[in-house]
């Protein structure tokens, strides 16, 4: 079970920090990401990790402004989003599967909103 938590309510310019904790399992073996789903728009990735910390991939819109991380002892992956923009709002979800930008996902969070006021 992945469990995320952290999303809520920033200004524009504000930050805010994503967790995804995983319980039950081990997701070392995975790699970990970010997925964003905004209202009336299909669910698209934002941001991934290799297994061992290393390999980032980020969509081009956040490249810049958010940081993806890893604690593979903690079984937790974060997004650190700053400069945030109001087209960053979105159901945000964790997942963890393969790929390099998580193609294939196996796992998924549930999701934690986040709403970017302007």
């Amino acid at each position: 079970q992945l469990q995320a938590s952290g999303g809520g309510l920033v200004q524009a310019g504000g930050s805010l920090r994503l967790s995804c904790a995983a319980s039950g399992r081990t997701v070392r073996r995975y790699v970990m990401g970010w997925f964003r789903q905004a209202p009336g728009k299909e669910r698209a990735i934002v941001a991934a990790i290799s297994q061992t910390p290393g390999t980032e991939y980020y969509t081009d819109s956040v490249k810049g402004r958010f940081t993806i991380s890893r604690d593979n002892d903690k079984n937790t992956v974060y997004l650190q989003m700053n400069s945030l923009k109001s087209g960053d709002t979105a159901v945000y979800y964790c997942a963890a599967g393969g790929g390099y930008n998580l193609r294939t996902v196996h796992f998924w969070g549930q999701g934690t909103q986040v709403t970017v006021s302007s």
